[in-house]
Parts: structure tokens; sequence; C-alpha cells
């Protein structure tokens, strides 16, 4: 796997997050990008907190503007197949705003094809959690998004 190739890919598997994926590679430079999500957990777990808020920050609010979303969170968050209500856009809103002043980063899950009428309600019960609890629950949502990409991207590569 060339260099370049594995860092765009690696930067589309985890939303960007430069230090992350540069750390990553690091580890295991020829490995594949299976290999490199197997060792993901791995590292998040070793790494200092402000590399960990980084990396769920790298990724979109929950319900942001289509526009300002990667082509995979687009698909992800459903913006293809329910545009939502600005009802339900407010409520987003202001659930992130309260999620992220409670645990100092963005609240990220894998939504895995749900609506994000039920993700409000996820995040809603979320901002019961304490804060450890959510900084390692939305860590392992980041590694389980980046499993998911990389199968549809494969998937779509193999046609």
């Amino acid at each position: 796997m060339a260099a370049e190739p594995a860092a765009d890919r690696l930067g589309l598997l985890f939303e960007g997050a430069p230090r992350f994926t540069e750390r990553l590679r690091s580890l295991a430079p020829q490995a594949t990008e299976a290999e490199l999500i197997d060792r993901a957990e791995t590292l998040a777990r070793d790494l200092p907190e402000q590399e960990l808020v980084e990396l769920l920050n790298a990724h979109p609010r929950i319900g942001t503007r289509p526009g300002s979303v990667s082509a995979l969170s687009y698909r992800e968050q459903g913006y293809d197949r329910d545009p939502g209500t600005a009802e339900l856009q407010s409520r987003l809103d202001r659930l992130n705003a309260e999620y992220e002043r409670r645990f100092g980063f963005r609240f990220v899950v894998f939504v895995a094809g749900r609506p994000r009428s039920e993700i409000a309600a996820l995040m809603e019960r979320q901002l019961e959690a304490g804060r450890e609890h959510e900084l390692r629950r939305a860590i392992g949502d980041v590694i389980a998004i980046a499993r998911d990409r990389l199968r549809r991207l494969e998937q779509e590569e193999s046609g």
C-alpha cells in the first residue's frame, strides 16, 4: 500500500484527524487499511485526551448542514433519504450545543442507517452519562464508523 493513497483513504475513514491518522500509519507503514483500523482502538486507548478530542471533533455534528459534510457523512446521516424538518434541525442544534458544553467534544455515534430523530433521542439520553464513559463510547463509535466506511468503499471498488 503506497503512502499517499493510504493517507488519503485513512483521512476518509477517520474524517480527517491528521495527527491520529499519521500516528496510526506510523505504527505499521506496510499494514493494510483493515489492519490499521484493528490497531486504531489500541492506539486510541493510549492517546492523550487532547488528541482523542481532536479525533472526535474531526467528525461533523449530527444534523449539521448537508453542504458542510463529507460525501460519506452525508449518506451516513441520511440526508439522501430524509431531509428532516425545521423542528428536528432546531432540536439537533440545541442538543449538539448542550452536549459540547457538557463534555467538551462533539457527539459522535455510528448512525448505521438510523433516522436523525432516533439519534437525537440517543443524544439526549447520553447527556446523562459520565464524561469518561462518553469519551470512550464515542471513540469506539469512531472506530465502528471507520470499519463500516472501509467495508462500503471496498464493496464499491469490487463492483
